[in-house]
């Protein structure tokens, strides 16, 4: 029963996800275009960015369900103002588009130089100002961050680089910490639980389970201004860990 769930799973998924992939973004690509004629730059990318995330969550709430369910718990403080640089663990090549969860009008994503090689999606996230912090020095890299923060744009970093495998956090970069105190940005924690074998490291193939996402008060910077960034992003790093092991456990 178990191998015949994940036939069906794998197989309507990965359909659903070509045939609405090869359609909605061209079609999304062609109302940028056109919004293009009519709206300034930082205009057309604030609602190109929003398109991502209505695709994102299609792609996670709707095309793998009732086999793969995903929850989002918000334990901010509701008052916290933005932007932030959301630092997340990385366990699986869902988690991108797990971050059309977040309930923010308009963020980017920083990651590795592979999901700009994947037809469609890839052009799509470069077009977005989605970055790749190995593709170019860290001044470039500070200098893009920084730019993006001054128009309030949040930005997800998964600074493990690539992702886990299994359970086990690697220890994070340095990069996307040195941006959070050059600019003086609210850290958010987000922590994502369930996602090991969705799909599981180095195949493709989804199985069933319930994806989790639990975002965390933020570190303001009043809370780490005294911080190097070794410093910062250890203690970044123990905060998602001591929280990943309640939510493993099922608290």
């Amino acid at each position: 029963m178990e191998k015949i769930k994940i036939l069906i799973l794998n197989l309507v998924f990965y359909v659903m996800f070509f045939v609405f992939s090869i359609t909605s973004i061209p079609l999304m690509a062609l109302l940028g275009l056109l919004s293009s004629l009519v709206f300034s730059k930082r205009v057309v990318l604030r609602r190109w960015r929003k398109a991502i995330s209505w695709y994102g969550k299609i792609v996670i709430y709707f095309l793998p369900f009732p086999f793969v369910q995903v929850k989002y718990d918000d334990l901010s403080n509701r008052k916290e103002k933005g932007p932030f640089i959301i630092i997340c663990n990385h366990r699986a090549a869902s988690d991108p588009f797990l971050m059309a969860c977040l309930p923010y009008e308009e963020c980017i994503q920083i990651v590795n130089i592979w999901p700009f090689k994947i037809p469609l999606i890839g052009w799509g996230a470069k077009m977005a100002g989605y970055l790749s912090v190995k593709e170019m020095p860290f001044e470039n890299f500070l200098q893009k961050t920084t730019k993006l923060i001054e128009e309030k744009v949040n930005i997800i970093s998964f600074p493990e680089g690539t992702r886990s495998n299994g359970k086990e956090m690697k220890q994070f970069y340095s990069s996307i910490f040195r941006v959070a105190i050059k600019n003086k940005c609210s850290i958010v924690p987000l922590c994502i639980s369930g996602n090991e074998k969705i799909p599981a490291k180095g195949t493709g193939i989804l199985q069933p389970g319930i994806i989790k996402l639990r975002r965390l008060p933020a570190l303001r910077w009043e809370d780490y201004k005294d911080c190097s960034p070794f410093i910062l992003k250890n203690r970044v790093r123990d905060i998602i860990k001591k929280e990943l092991e309640q939510m493993d456990c099922g608290i």
